[in-house]
């Protein structure tokens, strides 16, 4: 017979990347479904993951672990330069916006759930968070443009620890505070919490850098070793101050995404994909604590309670905190509409119920653990079978961009742009030749100049719209480097280059995990396209019919022509590619490179 705890960890990993798949298929949010099928995978139901029998103790102090990793991970992408103006609108929201969520959400609790002041404000303490395991994947999934991203990620990786923070105060001051004890164990707490956080903090990140700028480290042990110093900083603040690991490991992120001595791009991609796994485990661990007899607390009540904190809490918060901030109201709206609460939520209130539990509050501790479940499975049910259709409903999304960013400015490029954009296709074409561009300018095509390679090249580009990148360079090694590059925005099946051609004898050719799909074909090289547009050929679309199909435009345009991509009714590019082959139909838009007929052929 199996054993338990290695079938659980098996079930884990599985369940986890199946319902992440899922996800990505069915177009839903990864953290729903990772919630159902950890309920339905728990002890209750298929017993085949049971949280507290494999962990036992050692459970929460994996889940603070695996939050702090992800914490640090997210730290990595914050840059203030995404940010600009707007870095005052994310130091209202986790300053005095996070503490009237606190005083909104407590009242509620009150209101609403008939909890006791006491608990009422603990519960509005722990629902201050976000937090990077929720916001970061909705984000990933509808990718808005404009200054309402960048903000809702800082928001959601800042205000973890504060929250957190904010959450032991509060305990700490319930457990054992007292009249005018309470100010001061707040404010020694604080004040403990910002120093070894910071201090820790900002020495992990010395360190690593040192270690990767004096080359003490070889490649093979940068990842490896940035994670122990991650979890050495994260315990060693903890030691000093419950909950200062969060703050010291955000911090160290963060620190590490704004210095300049050393690249830490290769440390960010080992730190997305493990992230992956470690949200995926996390949610079916936390949902498979969840059992059927905590579902009885989804009342009317808890009905109403979870309305205000969606439909009233969260928008006054937001409206007050972007004040005359020069947001437009439409990113207003949307930070407005995306709060849903994660696992750090769901980890403090469950190790907060213990606590209270130890100190004779059973009957108070019982209640809170499936009210802050149900508030994140609520919460992250709602904004993420919403969020896409609100980005789109206000302007700040595309459903299923349709678009092209095509690296290289040259004549061949200008004209596939160009009539991609009056097929109704939205293009960007980038190029660090000054020339082409202010050509590609003059022909109306919206243009960027400047390296796409470049860390602030995805912040100033104008992406929206834009699904996919046709790297078109004469130089190989620069389009598989822009294909790597962009492969995390756009996903490896919308991700294309140009064949160079024959490799020369003796020299290798680049691995397939460093390329992109070829264009056209890969028997379609750079110079043969250079060679058609010198010969007078064209880049045409031309709208198929029942009278007018494919065969009549072969017959027309001849066997030389060659397809390039095709649009459909529902207008949907389909590009020629390597192994791909093209299968125009009556309805499609076929665009073509084409020698143009004579008018008495014709």
């Amino acid at each position: 017979m199996i054993d338990p705890t290695l079938r659980g960890l098996a079930a884990l990993v599985v369940l986890g990347i199946a319902a992440q798949w899922f996800a990505w298929r069915l177009r839903l949010p990864s953290i729903l479904l990772l919630i159902i099928a950890g309920f339905f995978a728990g002890p209750e139901f298929a017993n085949l993951v049971d949280p507290d029998q494999m962990f036992g103790a050692s459970l929460f102090p994996l889940v603070s672990c695996s939050v702090a990793i992800i914490l640090f991970e997210g730290g990595l992408t914050l840059t203030y330069r995404e940010l600009g103006e707007h870095a005052k609108v994310v130091r209202r929201l986790v300053t005095w916006g996070a503490l009237l969520t606190w005083g909104l959400v407590s009242g509620a609790a009150w209101l609403f759930l008939g909890f006791h002041s006491e608990l009422a404000v603990l519960l509005g303490a722990i629902l201050v968070v976000t937090g990077p395991t929720v916001v970061g994947p909705l984000l990933r999934q509808v990718r808005p443009t404009g200054a309402a991203g960048p903000i809702l990620k800082w928001e959601g990786i800042v205000i973890d620890p504060i929250g957190a923070v904010l959450a032991v105060l509060v305990l700490e001051a319930i457990l054992h505070g007292g009249g005018s004890a309470i100010t001061q164990t707040a404010l020694m707490g604080v004040l403990k919490t910002v120093f070894w956080g910071g201090l820790f903090g900002a020495l992990g990140a010395w360190v690593l850098v040192m270690l990767l700028r004096r080359y003490w480290v070889p490649d093979s042990l940068h990842n490896p070793v940035a994670l122990a110093i991650v979890l050495l900083a994260f315990a060693a603040a903890n030691a000093k101050a419950e909950e200062a690991g969060l703050l010291s490991v955000t911090l160290m992120g963060v620190a590490l995404a704004n210095q300049k001595a050393v690249p830490i791009r290769h440390i960010l991609e080992f730190k997305e994909n493990l992230r992956v796994l470690l949200i995926s485990s996390l949610f079916i661990l936390m949902a498979a604590r969840l059992r059927v007899a905590d579902l009885q607390q989804l009342d009317a009540g808890l009905v109403g309670f979870l309305l205000v904190l969606i439909l009233i809490i969260r928008p006054l918060v937001v409206f007050a905190c972007t004040w005359r901030t020069g947001l437009k109201n439409n990113e207003r709206a949307l930070i407005a509409w995306l709060a849903p609460r994660g696992i750090v939520a769901a980890s403090v209130a469950s190790v907060f119920a213990f606590r209270i539990e130890q100190h004779g509050g059973a009957a108070e501790a019982a209640r809170l653990v499936p009210v802050t479940f149900l508030t994140v499975i609520a919460t992250v049910s709602v904004y993420g079978l919403t969020a896409g259709p609100v980005a789109r409903w206000l302007g700040l999304s595309t459903a299923n961009p349709q678009g092209a960013l095509i690296v290289g400015a040259h004549p061949f490029a200008r004209m596939l742009a160009l009539a991609l954009q009056n097929a109704g296709v939205r293009v960007v074409i980038a190029d660090t030749n000054a020339g082409a561009i202010s050509a590609a300018r003059m022909a109306g095509l919206p243009v960027y100049l400047g390296n796409v390679l470049a860390d602030h090249a995805e912040e100033e580009l104008d992406l929206q719209g834009v699904g996919r990148l046709l790297a078109l360079t004469a130089n190989d090694e620069v389009n598989a480097l822009c294909a790597a590059h962009y492969r995390h925005l756009f996903g490896s099946e919308k991700v294309f280059q140009i064949s160079q051609g024959e490799i020369a004898r003796g020299v290798e050719p680049l691995p397939a995990h460093l390329s992109g799909r070829y264009l056209f074909d890969e028997e379609v090289r750079y110079a043969d396209l250079q060679k058609r547009y010198a010969n007078g050929e064209v880049v045409k679309a031309t709208k198929l019919s029942e009278q007018f199909d494919f065969a009549a435009w072969r017959e027309l345009y001849g066997a030389d022509a060659l397809p390039l991509a095709i649009l459909d009714e529902s207008g949907t590019l389909t590009l020629a590619a390597q192994n791909r082959v093209l299968e125009p139909k009556a309805g499609h838009t076929l665009l073509a490179f084409v020698k143009e007929p004579k008018e008495t052929e014709a």
